[in-house]
């Protein structure tokens, strides 16, 4: 009996006695197994998966990973659209972190093993587990486009729980650490450590504040924009955070004196005027602000980790103890999602023994009410 004509691929036998196999893919390329095989049914199977891919339209050009990860990440980059921020942030751990191990392979040359072995080297070098969270999130996120533009079959980054970031408790400043910092930094700077508190605004936020956003009879500030400062001391004015971020904030009646003054004494005239700039009439910088900071966070007690925007977090959780629901949270901090705003719903220490001294006082009121009510029915079961 003859034997059945091949209908896909080509299967030969080598000088070696190994087989080798090949395929016309869709492309209309001839291609050839990437390596021989022992027998002829291996072979077959081999060509017979690819058949079947290219049946079920899941066939992708085997030579398509074949583009360097550095020009497809820093390509990648580019084409996001993302913030000055988020670009700046995202070439420094490209810079810092990923490309010193992964710019020297393809996209298709990346695997699980070797990404497992760079996070694992990273975490042990560093000692910044939430930096190399936000680093194996990025390398993730280029190799997920790599896998929607059909240039690698799947997605090597697969270690669960890598991407997730465990920082610890942030410091909470008291009401009266608040005050002591107004007023170590001056009249200068005192609306903004207050604002930052209890507005409670991003340090970018305040940065392009106007007059015109300003409502001193309402007591309100129409958060509107934002300048964060670039680490090449570029400000780049744009958009809030996320459209949350354009807000109304309400201010605390006891802010209206603070917040008077500061109008009359150091933001810049006419509407337009910027609400906070330096001594020499510059607009707010980070640099203007952080040999101050540094000295009075000091001087009023806090830890050398408590940063200027540790304000926002000190601010918003005292809103939260005096009631706050979580949307109240989200609007009032300009948060566009439950997560983020259920970060300064953490009970420390302080809230626990308020809760703990809350249910004392329940249960003992209920306690003595029960006892009266049991010394009642019993002189009535005496007469």
């Amino acid at each position: 009996m003859a034997a059945k004509k091949r209908s896909f691929g080509r299967v030969r036998k080598l000088a070696s006695g190994r087989y080798q196999a090949r395929y016309l893919g869709p492309d209309g390329i001839d291609r050839p197994a990437p390596r021989t095989f022992p027998t002829k049914r291996d072979a077959d199977n081999w060509l017979a998966d690819r058949q079947s891919e290219i049946g079920k339209g899941e066939w992708q050009d085997p030579d398509a990973g074949a583009i360097n990860f550095e020009v497809y990440a820093l390509k990648w980059v580019a084409e996001r659209g993302l913030s000055a921020t988020t670009e700046e942030l995202y070439r420094r751990l490209l810079r810092l972190h990923i490309l010193p191990t992964f710019c020297a392979w393809d996209l298709d040359e990346i695997n699980a093993p070797r990404v497992r072995s760079w996070r694992a080297e990273r975490l042990a070098t560093t000692g910044a587990p939430t930096t190399v969270a936000k680093s194996y999130r990025l390398v993730k996120a280029i190799l997920e486009t790599a896998v929607d533009d059909e240039l690698i079959r799947r997605n090597p980054c697969r270690i669960k729980g890598a991407g997730k970031e465990s920082p610890g408790e942030r410091q909470i400043a008291t009401v009266a650490q608040v005050d002591a910092l107004a007023d170590v930094l001056g009249p200068r700077w005192r609306l903004m450590v207050y604002l930052g508190a209890y507005g409670p605004m991003r340090p970018e936020e305040q940065a392009e504040l106007r007059r015109k956003d300003v409502d001193l009879d309402a007591m309100t500030i129409r958060v509107r924009m934002a300048a964060p400062e670039l680490t090449t001391g570029r400000r780049a004015i744009g958009d809030t955070k996320s459209d949350a971020g354009k807000r109304l904030v309400a201010l605390p009646a006891f802010l209206r004196t603070d917040l008077r003054r500061h109008l009359d004494w150091y933001a810049e005239k006419g509407p337009d005027g910027l609400l906070f700039v330096g001594e020499r009439g510059k607009p707010f910088r980070r640099s203007s602000l952080g040999r101050k900071w540094r000295k009075a966070r000091t001087a009023v007690g806090l830890s050398e980790d408590f940063r200027f925007y540790d304000l926002r977090h000190t601010g918003h959780t005292l809103t939260t103890r005096s009631g706050a629901t979580l949307k109240d949270t989200m609007v009032r901090a300009g948060q566009s999602s439950e997560r983020a705003a259920l970060i300064y719903q953490h009970s420390d220490h302080e809230r626990q023994q308020e809760v703990a001294a809350g249910l004392d006082q329940m249960v003992q009121a209920q306690r003595r009410k029960n006892a009266d009510l049991s010394s009642g029915t019993q002189r009535a079961q005496g007469s």
